[in-house]
């Protein structure tokens, strides 16, 4: 049986976890499937920035569901060893866990010593709907 009706607050759990859990976001040259790929240079990382914030849960900006927003920023360091190019980003905890992925509006060539900007990137799960 398909649910017709979820409150608010189911939904609100699962992002709470972003909001008051994740500490790092990075920018990597594909999706990130683990921890370890998202954060380590040797693997999908290019770059990174600690210290980011994430808004707490609300309405998502499409009102199709509830979501959270992360911060733009515009001082992530680049971490890659020469150039590449980043085509997606990865919340963490920064320390074990991998939170959300998905890809960038669009890729960056980024180049080591660089910083990077990200827009904001908002983060939802949709309305629960009748099948």
């Amino acid at each position: 049986m398909a649910g017709e009706y979820i409150n608010d607050e189911v939904f609100d759990g699962g992002l709470d976890v972003l909001d008051a859990l994740t500490a790092r976001i990075d920018i990597t040259s594909q999706v990130a499937t683990t921890y370890g790929n998202a954060t380590t240079t040797d693997a999908f990382s290019l770059g990174n920035k600690t210290g980011l914030a994430v808004s707490a849960p609300g309405d998502s900006g499409a009102g199709t569901g509830r979501s959270v927003t992360t911060a733009a920023i515009t001082d992530g360091t680049v971490t890659t060893a020469t150039s590449d190019t980043a085509t997606h980003w990865a919340l963490t905890d920064g320390s074990a866990v991998l939170y959300a992925t998905g890809p960038l509006t669009a890729p960056q060539v980024v180049t080591n010593g660089n910083t990077f900007s990200l827009d904001a990137i908002e983060i939802f799960i949709r309305d629960a709907t009748i099948t």
